[in-house]
């Protein structure tokens, strides 16, 4: 109970009800900046991936050993999103990567218009390929166009096999679904087929894939990976 919103007393003030459409405005001018992004890539020709997941799902980790496989075979750039810390960004650039920063400080996602930003800082992309890694977020970054081509979501096997319909919207989204750390599957009560069978519930048609970062080179998963990103 306090005094600011006068709820310690027992008889509350009406309150006229507004109806506010900020979240729809929010959103229009979110979708201006998107289609700005997506004329600047198309017109080069570079496809655009929304990489999205929680927190530690793997997304970097699968960048890095994806960087590594791809370099001199195509034009590549990262825009790394986080709240704080070039962290991610400078893992990134060790693969020879170019890569962005972007810190969203109390904002919990990226917006278009922080891709625009970023991509005036970096050489125009020839025929490229640009990943853009989310904030760890699986609720508000399913509402932001980022003028990407697909959205990929990963979630990992220790999140456990509800994560989709835990969480639908972002899933719903998804052009390809991940499920990251298959290594880890030995030591976990993990059900692959229930996890996939509750993409399906809230996507059917999303492409699957289940792979482990880790020993990239000989894991079958890895290699669909590439073969779905070679078709772009």
């Amino acid at each position: 109970m306090c005094t600011t919103c006068g709820c310690s007393s027992s008889k509350l003030a009406p309150v006229k009800n507004q109806n506010i459409m900020l979240e729809k405005r929010i959103l229009a001018v979110n979708d201006d900046y998107a289609a700005q992004v997506k004329a600047k890539l198309n017109g080069s020709n570079t496809r655009a991936i929304n990489l999205l997941s929680s927190p530690g799902a793997g997304k970097t980790t699968l960048l890095e050993e994806t960087l590594k496989v791809l370099q001199g075979e195509r034009a590549l750039a990262v825009i790394e999103g986080d709240q704080h810390t070039d962290q991610d960004a400078a893992r990134i650039r060790a693969t020879g990567a170019q890569a962005v920063q972007i810190n969203t400080g109390k904002v919990c996602h990226l917006e278009a218009k922080m891709i625009v930003e970023a991509l005036e800082q970096m050489p125009p992309l020839e025929n490229g390929l640009l990943f853009i890694e989310n904030v760890g977020n699986l609720i508000c970054p399913a509402d932001f166009d980022l003028g990407e081509n697909k959205k990929v979501v990963l979630f990992s096997v220790t999140e456990g096999e509800d994560k989709p319909i835990k969480y639908p919207h972002i899933f719903h989204a998804a052009d390809l679904v991940v499920i990251s750390k298959t290594d880890l599957l030995p030591h976990l009560r993990f059900d692959q087929r229930k996890a996939e069978a509750y993409v399906r519930q809230v996507n059917p048609v999303a492409d699957i894939i289940s792979l482990s970062s880790y020993d990239a080179a000989n894991e079958p998963g890895f290699g669909e990976w590439l073969a779905w990103l070679s078709a772009l």
